[in-house]
């Protein structure tokens, strides 16, 4: 999808209607999506419950885009072979469920994924300042996981500046990741501040025409960019 040239964005399965998965995936494949965000909710970590990896074995066999796995869930060591058998292609954690988080990047690697690391609003982005050099994707969460369809939270333009310095630091190329209440208003704002891939869901899947909201969102970042240059 050609937003900006640095930016990606990702559909949120979360907010698709399984009734009409098949039709919902041929549309942004038409539209020139090339990420899928698939939210992994255990009904602990978070307190909703959405699917797990026989649903991502599903949409393996029906898609070639790029599967976005973000683990919203416990101790998710014990299932990150699972996830990549089922057709993850990048695997991201929460530092907060992660005690040994080096060792879990580690092992996401050794299983063929790209690694990533996601943060809750009140996690900061120090915590990640040992292990960003690891990482393929850092996600910052601009709403409290587990629910779909929430307001973006204000400050977190200024935790993405923080992030981008941090992946500066490394001098290594990381993506810059943003997950909820992403839409016309807010994207162009998480663009600036720096990130590349923009996880939306209600704003891409609830508005009746796909295709017409993947363009709206991309027409808000370029727009948003282009004042920002003159």
């Amino acid at each position: 999808m050609k937003t900006d040239s640095r930016v990606k964005i990702a559909p949120s399965l979360l907010a698709a209607d399984f009734s009409h998965l098949h039709d919902q995936i041929r549309q942004l494949e038409t539209a020139g999506v090339e990420w899928l965000h698939l939210d992994i909710m255990d009904g602990h970590f978070v307190p909703n419950i959405s699917f797990g990896p026989p649903v991502i074995a599903s949409l393996r066999l029906e898609t070639k885009l790029f599967l976005d796995t973000h683990l919203m869930i416990d101790d998710p060591d014990r299932h990150l072979q699972a996830f990549r058998e089922a057709g993850s292609d990048c695997i991201t954690v929460h530092q907060e469920a992660c005690p040994h988080l080096h060792r879990t990047v580690t092992r996401i690697r050794e299983l063929g994924a790209k690694a990533g690391v996601a943060i809750n609003p009140a996690t900061p982005v120090s915590t990640l300042r040992e292990i960003a050099g690891e990482l393929d994707l850092i996600l910052i969460m601009s709403v409290n996981p587990g629910f779909g369809g929430q307001r973006y939270i204000p400050g977190s333009a200024e935790k993405l500046r923080e992030a981008r310095e941090l992946i500066a630091k490394t001098g290594k190329h990381i993506l810059l990741e943003i997950d909820g209440g992403i839409d016309a208003q807010t994207a162009p704002e998480a663009a600036r501040a720096g990130a590349n891939v923009l996880v939306a869901g209600t704003s891409v899947f609830r508005q009746g025409n796909i295709a017409k909201a993947l363009k709206l969102l991309e027409e808000s970042i370029s727009r948003r960019t282009s004042e920002k240059q003159k």
